[in-house]
């Protein structure tokens, strides 16, 4: 190799360094930045987790504090303030609250409490439904009549969760109006359905006794002609 081409390698080789100097210098901060990110992602996924989880277990102090409260009234309040905070556990504390609030014979804010309950529409249908069929247990007699029948209507639909019991809470409506017929030919609904369980069929069975129906081999009831 002549002096002349060596001479031009070494300037080449010096501007190839030179050209990878300046890009350093002008773009070397990307690929720090790109590991600062994954790395601060990290950590941030890290700390929240640990967030989540803190949370969740202050929560789940709370509740067991507000489950061994020493009367209903103390335990409502206490439910009623994990319920303030919010968060996915809210909607469970309100329905501890309003249990507490019946324990404690408080029913007027125990009504209140289902009935907003009942008419969340942000809630899961569930806890929707739970609400509503309390609300009928415990007002049931005090209610509107067309929003009761709305509220069984709803509650006994096919995909109500508590639709058998439902069905036995209206039977047991009806009777209650001397409605006879129509709580047996509700009962005889119960006692047909596969899902229905070997204590409510018992219950069932039983009111159909009470209220002068007879039970067929079938294990369905004869209605009464008056």
């Amino acid at each position: 190799m002549s002096e002349t081409d060596s001479f031009i390698d070494e300037v080449s080789e010096e501007v190839r360094r030179e050209r990878l100097y300046g890009l350093m210098r002008k773009y070397g901060w990307i690929p720090i930045l790109l590991v600062l990110l994954i790395v601060g992602g990290a950590a941030y996924n890290e700390w929240r987790k640990a967030s989540i989880q803190s949370a969740a277990e202050a929560t789940g102090d709370a509740m067991l504090v507000a489950i061994v409260a020493e009367d209903a009234a103390a335990q409502a309040d206490a439910f009623a303030g994990i319920a303030a905070e919010g968060g996915p556990a809210a909607i469970i504390a309100r329905h501890q609250e309003a249990a507490a609030r019946i324990q404690a014979d408080d029913l007027t804010t125990a009504t209140v409490l289902l009935t907003a309950l009942a008419e969340d529409a942000e809630a899961p249908v569930i806890y929707q439904d739970l609400a509503l069929f309390k609300l009928v247990l415990i007002d049931g007699e005090d209610m509107d009549p067309a929003y009761r029948d709305a509220a069984f209507d709803r509650l006994t639909g096919p995909d109500s969760a508590f639709r058998l019991l439902a069905m036995e809470q209206r039977a047991a409506f009806n009777a209650a109006e001397g409605d006879t017929d129509a709580a047996l030919a509700e009962l005889a609904l119960i006692l047909d359905d596969p899902q229905t369980t070997n204590g409510l069929r018992s219950r069932a069975q039983q009111m159909i006794i009470a209220l002068g129906g007879s039970l067929p081999e079938t294990g369905l009831p004869e209605t009464s002609d008056g």
